[in-house]
């Protein structure tokens, strides 16, 4: 009996050391769900998914969708103002749960974050005056072309056109102000954010000039964070079934929401 004992102690003993890390590390959804607060990195420079009203306030398609994803868990929002090379880091460091900041789904990007399904449709492309003669990265030239670092249309740019004259700034506010005071003659961005360029400045041309990619928007997290993951799809799932996704569409982005490709 004294054996058995000693050898059922013996087995108590290593399943709680086995067990011990993964009770000390909770996972993020039910962090959440603990801590009753949603930390989300959204933009503050990039309408209509993410800009300071006149009264200094968040708006945009993902400042709503941020609010719908608070509303679900039952959990107070905070949002967190980031550049757009700094949703990743600060998903890393632990300052974010998730970013919900128009980011477009990569390999590259999946090594070190979790997508998702898209919750959003728009398109990356340059723009430019009417008298440029350029229709793809091979008509690029001398002429110099603005984009935020760090973003999709920064990636699929480069890659095309890796000897293009490329301005790379810090935020969208900076690339968008470098092409509106000439320091750049194009300007690569997300269509649907141009749009809204335009109307704020009707003196400056947006012309379509050629197409980079079609870009979906994903909720990011940090890997390994399965439960959340599976929240946030199944969120998505849900809310464009009750066409919650729709109206978000047709209040920011001008339209109806398109059937988005699966992952």
């Amino acid at each position: 009996m004294i054996g058995f004992r000693a050898a059922l102690a013996a087995v108590i003993a290593v399943s709680a050391a086995l067990l011990a890390p993964l009770e000390a590390r909770a996972d993020k959804l039910s962090d959440i769900i603990s801590k009753g607060v949603v930390r989300v990195s959204v933009f503050a420079d990039v309408p209509p998914f993410g800009s300071l009203n006149a009264n200094r306030e968040l708006e945009g398609f993902d400042i709503d969708m941020a609010k719908l994803v608070a509303k679900a868990m039952g959990v107070k929002l905070e949002l967190v103002q980031v550049p757009a090379a700094s949703r990743i880091p600060f998903l890393m460091t632990d300052k974010v749960d998730m970013n919900i900041a128009a980011m477009s789904i990569t390999a590259e990007r999946a090594l070190q974050v979790m997508f998702s399904a898209p919750y959003a449709d728009t398109s990356l492309a340059v723009f430019g005056s009417k008298s440029l003669g350029v229709a793809s990265g091979a008509d690029l030239g001398k002429n110099r072309i603005v984009v935020a670092k760090g973003t999709t249309e920064d990636l699929v740019l480069t890659a095309l056109a890796p000897k293009a004259d490329i301005m790379r700034t810090e935020d969208n506010a900076t690339a968008v102000q470098a092409y509106l005071s000439g320091h750049a003659q194009l300007l690569a961005a997300n269509s649907v954010v141009v749009v809204e360029l335009a109307k704020r400045n009707p003196d400056k041309e947006f012309d379509f000039k050629f197409a980079l990619r079609r870009a979906p928007a994903h909720i990011t997290i940090r890997r390994g964070e399965h439960d959340l993951l599976r929240w946030l799809d199944t969120l998505i799932f849900q809310s464009t079934l009750n066409g919650d996704l729709d109206e978000l569409h047709r209040k920011w982005l001008g339209g109806p929401m398109r059937p988005l490709p699966p992952m």
